[in-house]
């Protein structure tokens, strides 16, 4: 074949991509399982570490089968919600099996329009209630995970994560252990507006719904007290239903 006709070429192009992709679609289907449980484990760490369950570290010290073990070992039930506060699923907790609600992005979108949701509570046998957030910061998707004393108001821990803020900045909120441990001990306003408060000399107000926002990353802080705001306030329902349960 004459190698400089436009059918080698052609031939020759076409054989190089159905290769490439072949290769792609071979490791992507060998890795797909090992960065689904990567996904997983990272998950259960943000989580148990706003649950405190363990100090941050030790977590991220700990490997992903040991992750597995120990959230399988301190979590109580989990389930989902719908807006209404009503509980409408159920998930896994076996260790063997364990069910988690993570596409928050299409949940966030449902919250915002006001469509049906399966927004997930995770009940640990301390008593702490953890649920995610998720939001828009100034580069990219900012979220993480917030516990509850069983009062239901009451914030026992925090941690956040995010795509890609600013080294220094606004990464700050899941970099700098101070950041999240403003939350300890806050409480969301249920019932009243707004129900958090993330913001410049927030904290001069002397309520309890307010922490100060990152010097410097005023976007980033934005974006994650809008998504304390709209995430709480999908909880809200729920949430008074079971602290007047408690109360009871």
């Amino acid at each position: 074949m004459n190698t400089n006709s436009n059918a080698y070429t052609v031939i020759y192009t076409t054989l190089v991509v159905v290769v490439v992709a072949a290769i792609l679609a071979f490791t992507a289907m060998k890795l797909g399982p090992a960065q689904d449980a990567n996904a997983k484990a990272e998950t259960l760490r943000q989580m148990m570490a706003a649950a405190q369950v363990k100090p941050t570290d030790e977590l991220y010290a700990t490997k992903n089968a040991g992750i597995l073990q120990l959230y399988a070992d301190n979590i109580r039930e989990a389930y989902t919600i719908g807006l209404d506060g009503n509980r409408n699923g159920e998930l896994s907790v076996s260790k063997d099996k364990i069910e988690l609600v993570d596409k928050l992005k299409l949940q966030d979108k449902a919250i915002k329009d006001g469509g049906e949701v399966t927004l997930p509570v995770y009940v640990f046998k301390n008593g702490v209630i953890t649920i995610p957030v998720y939001g828009a910061g100034l580069w990219g998707p900012v979220w993480g995970y917030v516990a509850f004393q069983p009062d239901c108001r009451t914030i026992a821990g925090a941690f956040f994560d995010h795509e890609s803020e600013t080294p220094g900045l606004g990464a700050k909120i899941k970099d700098e252990a101070w950041f999240r441990e403003k939350f300890i001990g806050k409480q969301a306003a249920f019932g009243e507006e707004p129900l958090f408060n993330l913001a410049k000399n927030a904290e001069e107000s002397g309520k309890a719904n307010a922490v100060d926002a990152i010097t410097g990353a005023t976007m980033t802080s934005k974006g994650l007290g809008d998504a304390l705001n709209v995430w709480f306030k999908a909880y809200e329902k729920h949430f008074q239903a079971n602290a007047n349960a408690e109360e009871e």
